[in-house]
């Protein structure tokens, strides 16, 4: 995917949600295990995270979601995936994403789903694990 090159990763605070501490944690772990890593900063929309993760070659899409509109986000997010031919991405979403709804954001393509208190550890691994 790669091809040498370090992976690229976008982490995005989609929505209205103004709280990112757990995101720039997040962003700091990946920055120290070795990735590339862009954050988009507070309150985008679903398109224009789309829109950063195609004009940035990106190989994982990381939404830090607090604000209980992960479903709606996701909806979106995974039509303009498709539309922008990054379907094949790696998809994260973490946050305050209740248990219940993890099986159907699974459905619509995120790959992972970690909760709130996640060691930045198993994000890493995940990821390595995942992308070449």
């Amino acid at each position: 995917m790669n091809s040498g090159k370090k992976t690229r990763i976008l982490v995005a605070k989609p929505g209205l949600d103004g709280h990112d501490v757990g995101a720039k944690i997040v962003v700091r772990a990946l920055m120290e295990a070795g990735f590339d890593v862009i954050y988009t900063g507070l309150r985008k929309s679903p398109e224009q995270i789309v829109r950063t993760a195609c004009d940035e070659d990106v190989s994982v899409l990381g939404l830090s979601v607090l604000s209980g509109s992960h479903m709606p986000i996701c909806r979106r997010i995974k039509d303009l995936l498709h539309e922008h031919g990054l379907s094949d991405i790696l998809w994260l979403v973490g946050g305050n994403v209740p248990q219940k709804d993890h099986d159907e954001l699974k459905s619509l393509g995120v790959d992972a789903v970690f909760a709130v208190g996640t060691p930045t550890q198993v994000m890493v691994d995940f990821i390595r694990e995942r992308v070449s």
